[in-house]
């Protein structure tokens, strides 16, 4: 019974794990080319299965695998977070400096190939996270199965939460919120800054710091 607890409160855990601030400056970036809830949220759900993805892959190689990763790697991988979040930053940010501004076309992008971002970035976060993650869940639960079911469940978790937060976050940019393109030229500024900000925090940390 006593080992069930923490495989329970793993879902809460990667719902709140979800909301961790260089998660939601990349995906509010991500959901601003997005007019409509619905495919907001499916980025959101993308998201969720990447950083799942990686933690699962990682969580295998180390408990069934019994791979050791130095934690420098790690280190590594988290600034490869923070460069992630300077060039989305830059990406959303640089076109509004042309001559002309974004125009109604900028919403319709591939559905496909902007899931396959939104799976991208998360799979990086989750790459970035995994070690600790992994250890952590290694002390705690001691057998292995029970330790990757906690990964999943913590997975599905997140996947949950960066749905919530990726619908959130869509919301100004919806135009049945919010019709003035101004206004939502301003929100993609100052979700695109943000994200410049923790990227820059995180390289700083992980290798100058």
């Amino acid at each position: 019974m006593t080992q069930l607890l923490p495989i329970l409160f793993a879902a809460v855990v990667g719902f709140g794990h979800a909301f961790e601030a260089d998660h939601l400056v990349a995906v509010s970036n991500i959901v601003t080319k997005r007019s409509k809830l619905k495919l907001a949220m499916r980025d959101g759900i993308y998201w969720g299965l990447g950083h799942t993805s990686t933690v699962l892959l990682i969580g295998i190689a180390m408990m069934v695998g019994k791979l050791m990763i130095d934690e420098n790697i790690f280190r590594y991988l988290e600034a490869g977070v923070g460069v992630m979040l300077i060039l989305i930053g830059l990406y959303r940010l640089l076109p509004l400096f042309k001559y002309k501004t974004e125009n109604h076309h900028t919403h319709h992008v591939n559905d496909k190939n902007h899931h396959h971002v939104a799976y991208g970035i998360g799979a990086v976060h989750g790459l970035a996270g995994s070690g600790v993650m992994v250890l952590l869940v290694m002390t705690e639960v001691k057998e292995t199965l029970p330790s990757l079911l906690y990964l999943l469940i913590f997975g599905l978790g997140s996947v949950v939460g960066m749905l919530v937060a990726s619908g959130l976050f869509s919301l100004p940019f919806s135009k049945f919120f919010i019709k003035n393109r101004k206004v939502q030229l301003g929100l993609i500024v100052l979700s695109s800054i943000l994200c410049l900000f923790f990227g820059s925090k995180i390289v700083y940390a992980n290798i100058i710091g």
